[in-house]
């Protein structure tokens, strides 16, 4: 192997250990058996929630998990794989969600494991953060139970107010 080929693959793992150290959700997930269709279905779901999804061999994965510090992930680095990841920390459950949506709907699809904010998660683990609301779930479900006692409040004086009109009609 030439010396050049040698540095752009050297090039390729340190861009993509840099990926991996800023990520705050990682999954390593084996895709195979998914269709062109439904692997391009799953990249752009994954891409309009502001996660990445990268296919890469599995030596330069362990190379680059390694020059991240990432331990732990290497037993899962083993068959066709493909990981996922996000660096918004604003919602580290939306990789979990979209992946799990997608294992449910194709058998195919299996969930390796992966890291939470540098913790090792296990495909259990992932699985109960999928069930967790986004962020924008849980922001409504916040608002709607702020909202109730006022809304109660108002139904209250309406009520009042009916019956004040009621007892003055008659």
């Amino acid at each position: 192997m030439s010396k050049a080929a040698i540095a752009e693959k050297e090039k390729l793992v340190d861009a993509f250990a840099e990926e991996l150290k800023a990520a705050k959700a990682i999954l390593v997930i084996n895709y195979l058996g998914l269709t062109v269709e439904e692997v391009t279905n799953m990249r752009k779901e994954l891409r309009d929630n502001d996660v990445k999804m990268k296919v890469i061999k599995n030596t330069y994965l362990r190379r680059a998990a390694a020059k991240a510090g990432i331990e732990g992930l290497d037993d899962t680095f083993v068959g066709p794989t493909a990981v996922i990841y996000t660096d918004n920390a604003d919602d580290v459950t939306e990789p979990a969600r979209i992946v799990s949506k997608y294992e449910d709907d194709f058998d195919v699809i299996e969930i390796k494991g992966g890291m939470l904010e540098g913790k090792l998660t296990s495909k259990e683990e992932i699985k109960e953060l999928a069930a967790i609301p986004g962020r924008e779930g849980l922001l409504s479900m916040l608002v709607s139970v702020l909202q109730a006692p006022v809304r109660d409040f108002a139904y209250a004086v309406k009520a009042v107010a009916e019956s004040k009109d009621e007892e003055s009609a008659e």
